[in-house]
């Protein structure tokens, strides 16, 4: 499911308490989902974390390795110890 089909489902009230969960405004939200702005990598893992996987990274950010962000879930540091 992409952002602007996941968008329209919810009413006026879901869409701004999404949008608060995700630290921005609705129509931010919809700016991205009709293709007017980029997500940063920060928000569209606000958005996929807060849909519950329904909207993925990928989708949104095909630029960015996201299958290698995935596969190093441990920080730096703990992977020395």
């Amino acid at each position: 499911m992409n952002l602007r089909e996941y968008i329209k489902a919810l009413e006026k009230d879901e869409l701004d308490r999404f949008a608060a969960l995700c630290g921005t405004s609705a129509g931010q939200l919809k700016q991205v989902a009709y293709g007017n702005r980029r997500p940063s990598a920060g928000l569209s893992i606000c958005i996929e974390r807060e849909s519950s996987g329904s909207v993925v990274c990928e989708q949104m950010r095909p630029d960015i390795d996201w299958a290698y962000l995935r596969s190093t879930s441990k920080s730096p540091a703990s992977k020395a110890a």
